[in-house]
């Protein structure tokens, strides 16, 4: 059974985090040269590899003490609420063109610049810590993919657009605060508990 609250958290924070970082860019630019759909197709095929992988590793932490995992969780969501809040403005990678524009071609690199550049990413081990802090994964899956799809679908169809009237650093402040609150909460639950 699927969680509506928590799919609904995950997302928020997931999309949150993933806004500022330099997969918006890559989409952004991807979508520039080439077909949006095939972008897209590719974009969203590696991003689910990475949430798959992601709340494999945190539904592990889940067999570890109750405690344990929420002052795990905790120290991780603070610390990346800290990368969030400290990281400086990454350059945009150059992305090479490939000689066709097939769907095989567009896609191949799409998900192959997302898989190398996300690999252990922030949202990659926010979506871990997720899933062993709500042991969900159905919810927490669902939530974490549907955000970074959403991101990647901005950053493909209208990044330019989105940054000119957020600014980045809003974004930036909203996540970490975000992970601030869980990192806090979490913290608590494993003195409390």
């Amino acid at each position: 059974m699927i969680s509506i609250t928590v799919t609904a958290l995950v997302f928020g924070v997931i999309f949150l985090a993933e806004l500022p970082d330099k997969t918006a860019l890559a989409g952004l630019v991807l979508g520039s040269r080439y077909r949006a759909s095939y972008v897209f197709a590719g974009v969203a095929a590696a991003f689910l590899v990475h949430v798959v992988l992601a709340v494999a590793a945190g539904s592990v932490l889940t067999l570890l003490p109750q405690q344990l995992v929420h002052a795990l969780t905790g120290v991780l969501f603070l610390g990346g609420a800290a990368v969030l809040l400290l990281k400086r403005d990454e350059d945009e990678e150059e992305i090479k063109k490939p000689a066709d524009q097939s769907f095989w071609k567009v896609a191949g690199t799409g998900f192959m610049l997302i898989l190398v550049a996300e690999f252990g990413d922030l949202t990659q081990i926010m979506t871990a810590n997720l899933a062993a802090r709500y042991d969900d994964p159905l919810s927490v899956g669902l939530g974490a993919v549907l955000g970074l799809w959403a991101v990647a679908g901005l950053g493909i169809v209208g990044g330019k657009a989105l940054m000119k009237r957020v600014p980045l650093r809003l974004i930036t402040q909203i996540a970490a605060l975000l992970m601030v609150g869980l990192g806090v909460w979490s913290l608590y639950e494993a003195i409390a508990g």
